[in-house]
Order: structure tokens, then C-alpha cells, then sequence
């Protein structure tokens, strides 16, 4: 059963589209108020013929199964929110473009402000079951920026961002204009509240990895610097980094398996501004089975110092906790199963968790989970969005406003045989999870 996140119920979509009464009963709650349907308005009834004394009588199943939803709806509405919609944004969106894999570039926020990377390419449908971006044409390495907590958003183009001369990024061309890789020479305050990191990929299975760095929230970037291969066959980087002090940073990146397609999770540290990087540890074994792959960590560090890694797998994504500042890690939970997305988890402001992810089955769309535990265990599913037109979206990336708000970023589509746009849904988790 998922949870419908819409604006003006506040229920278990379930309950009425899977519920015995459904063509019997519709309830609307507007306002966190009820309105009480014909059905279940009493009946007059003779006692007796001829008789001028009647009973009132109520369908007792109608009774039930109302009685319990006003108390359900009743007792969300006066002690804790449930999960609601806001609103639905657009990012970006162009005529013949395809916007995409948010998820790879990274976001990031400062207040009421907020960015967001993606790929800018050419929409071109090959078949179905491929990516209906054109692999001959060149695509753009893009930023959105939102002032107004993700409500609208401009593009920009810094130049900083632009691949490196002649470089295929997982197939697709991406024109002129870059800068060689270089050596990165270190130094980097990363708590400066300004400072942030991309980290981007060749090849999704084994290739050199690259990274860029702003002190300036976005407008101007230095690189591209080298990453190391750590001694794995090949590095799938995408931007997942958590900051430990003034020189030091640890970045969790896709390696390649030994047979050298995607892929396994490894976690890396800096301590010296970026001049250097060493390994630190995998994060979860090398998957066995040949189709399968471990790849694009999303991460967080709880208040007591615990680290917890999302990681995607073929039809599931499971998460990871170390209790040693990375050194160690076990399995501890599955928050989603069937999906064939990257998570992207993040921390709310009362403590609890969400992932967000894109569900590539229909109904295509968008969802998110809750948790309550520090992620041992995970809400039933609510829709953020459902109106996809085929499974060609999501790769997305939450970030939570000052008022709580959370702003889930993605790549999307209304139409299979049109524009991949960037989409963004603002939703509030509330304060309680959908049971």
C-alpha cells in the first residue's frame, strides 16, 4: 500500500482503491474535515405496517469503516502532520532537449538557496528501452540556481564545469571549451561555507574520474582535477562527500568490479585540501552475479557521528552503517525494493530520514520512504508523482529548506516521445510516517 501525498487527503491511497467499499464510499477530507456520503445517511423504516414509529438505520460496515478513518484523520490532524504535497516546479525544460541524471552532478544548498547540476542534450528516441538522448551530438554540464527555497530557478553555464577536451561522458559527446585534467594542488578549506564539489565520470563502468571545486556556491570552478583509481580496474565518480574538518573530506565513489563493468562502492579520504586521496575501505562486497552492481552512493553522518550509505543495486537499494568514521561498514536495511533508480537520502530537521528515488514501473514516477530509526526500518511508499510517461526519469537529489520543506530534484517526462525535463516536487514529511 503506498501513501497518495496529495493536497487535500490525508490517507493511505489503499484504503480506497483497494478497499471492498470503493464503489460504495468515497471519502474527501478537505481541511482535515470528512463529508459524510448519501450511502451513509440513515434510512426510516416502519417498525411495524401501519405503525407510526420508525428506526433510523445505518449500514454498520459504512459505520465501521468511517468511525475508523475519522479517528485515523482526527487524531493526524491534532497531534502530528502526515506527509503533503506542495507543489510541483520546473527546473528546466526545452523543446528537443533532454535534462537529465541530477543524481550524477550533485545539489547542494544554503538557506533558501539552492543548486542543482545536471546534463543538457539533445532528445533523440532510439527504442524503448535506451535513453532518448542523441549520442552524436554534443550535451552541456549545466547548473540551476533557486533563491526562493526551489519555488523557481534560472540556468546557468559556468565555463569552469566544461569536460575536458574530446571526452565521452557514458557515451554521449560533450563538445569544446574544456580544460585538461590537471594535478589538484591542495590547500582547500572545505568548511568554508561557500565550498563545494562535483565529481564526474568518463565511463560508467571503467574509466578516469575527475572532480571540480567552488569556493564561490557555484559561479566559478577550478579543475579538473585528477582522481586516482585507487587501485581498482576503474572509477565511476558522481558527487557524494561528506566534510570531516578544514582539510579533510571523504568522498564515497563507484568502482569497477574485476571484470571491469559497474560496479562496487568504495569510500576515499583527503586530509590534505584535496592533494591527495587514499582508500579507505569498501563499503559492501563485490556483487556476484554478473548483471548485477553496487553504484551511486547517497550518504549522511547522523549527530553521533554514525555514517549511513545508500547504495543502488539491480531492482533494490540498500543501505550501509559504519560506526567508525568509515573504516568499517555492515548491512543494515533495505529501504526499497524493485527499483531500478539511485536513492538519494537525506537527514530531516526533527532527526528521521527520508530516500527519495524514481520508480521506473508503472505508474512511472517519483517516491520517498521514511524512517523513524536511523534507518533500520522504512515507511510504506509515498507518491510524490505519478504522471510519467515511460521509465525514463528520476536520478534524483533532496535538499530540506529552513522551514523544513524538502525539495526533491529529478529528471522527468510526461510524454515518452518527448523533452526529458528537470523536475522538482516540494513536499513537507510531516511529523509522523505513514503507516
Amino acid at each position: 500500500m503506498s501513501w497518495a501525498v496529495r493536497e487535500g487527503i490525508r490517507m493511505p491511497a489503499g484504503i480506497i482503491a483497494n478497499s471492498s467499499f470503493r464503489n460504495k464510499i468515497k471519502l474527501h477530507f478537505v481541511a482535515d474535515k470528512f463529508t459524510l456520503p448519501a450511502q451513509m445517511r440513515p434510512i426510516n423504516t416502519r417498525l411495524f405496517p401501519g405503525s407510526r414509529w420508525s428506526l433510523r438505520i445505518y449500514d454498520l460496515g459504512f459505520i465501521c469503516l468511517t468511525c475508523a478513518l475519522l479517528v485515523m484523520n482526527a487524531g493526524s490532524a491534532t497531534a502530528q502532520r502526515v506527509p503533503q504535497l506542495i507543489k510541483q516546479v520546473t527546473v528546466f525544460r526545452e523543446d528537443g532537449r533532454f535534462a537529465g541524471w541530477p543524481a550524477n552532478h550533485g545539489a547542494w544548498s544554503w538557506g533558501n538557496e539552492m543548486l542543482v547540476g545536471f546534463e543538457v542534450g539533445y532528445f533523440h528516441r532510439i527504442s524503448k528501452d535506451e535513453h532518448a538522448i542523441d549520442y552524436d551530438r554534443p550535451a552541456e554540464h549545466v547548473l540551476a540556481r533557486s533563491l526562493d527555497g526551489g519555488e523557481t530557478w534560472h540556468l546557468e553555464k559556468p565555463e569552469g564545469l566544461r569536460p575536458p577536451p574530446g571526452e565521452l561522458v557514458a557515451g554521449v559527446p560533450t563538445g569544446t571549451g574544456g580544460k585538461p585534467l590537471t594535478d589538484c594542488p591542495g590547500g582547500i578549506d572545505f568548511t568554508n561555507p561557500d565550498f563545494i564539489l562535483t565529481a564526474r565520470m568518463t565511463s560508467v563502468d571503467a574509466g578516469q574520474s575527475r572532480f571540480y571545486t567552488s569556493l564561490d556556491r557555484g559561479h566559478h570552478w577550478d579543475g579538473p582535477f585528477k582522481l586516482p583509481d585507487f587501485g581498482q580496474t576503474g572509477i565511476a565518480a558522481r558527487t557524494d562527500y561528506l566534510i570531516n574538518g578544514p582539510h579533510d573530506l571523504t568522498l564515497f565513489l563507484t568502482a569497477a568490479k574485476r571484470n571491469r563493468l559497474e560496479g562496487r562502492v568504495i569510500c576515499v579520504r583527503t586530509r590534505d585540501g584535496a592533494k591527495s586521496w587514499d582508500f579507505v575501505s569498501f563499503i559492501c562486497p563485490e556483487p556476484k552475479w554478473k548483471k548485477d552492481y553496487a553504484i551511486m552512493p547517497s550518504s549522511v553522518r547522523l549527530q553521533d557521528g554514525t555514517i549511513l550509505t545508500a547504495i543502488r543495486y539491480n531492482q533494490r537499494n540498500d543501505l550501509y552503517v559504519s560506526h567508525d568514521d568509515g573504516k568499517s561498514w555492515k548491512f543494515l536495511s533495505r529501504p526499497v525494493l524493485k527499483v531500478e533508480n539511485p536513492p538519494s537520502l537525506t537527514q530531516l530537521r526533527d532527526g528521521r530520514l527520508a530516500i527519495t528515488y524514481g520508480h521506473r514501473y508503472k505508474p512511472f514516477g517519483i517516491r520517498a520512504r521514511l524512517s523513524a530509526d536511523q534507518g533500520k526500518t522504512w515507511s510504506r511508499e509515498i507518491v510524490l508523482r505519478d504522471d510519467g510517461g515511460c521509465w525514463d526519469l528520476g536520478y534524483p537529489r533532496t535538499l530540506r529548506r529552513p522551514d523544513g520543506k524538502l525539495v526533491t530534484i529529478y529528471y522527468y517526462n510526461e510524454n515518452e516521445n518527448r523533452e526529458r525535463f528537470i523536475g522538482a516536487t516540494i513536499w513537507d514529511a510531516g511529523e509522523c510516517l505513514p503507516q
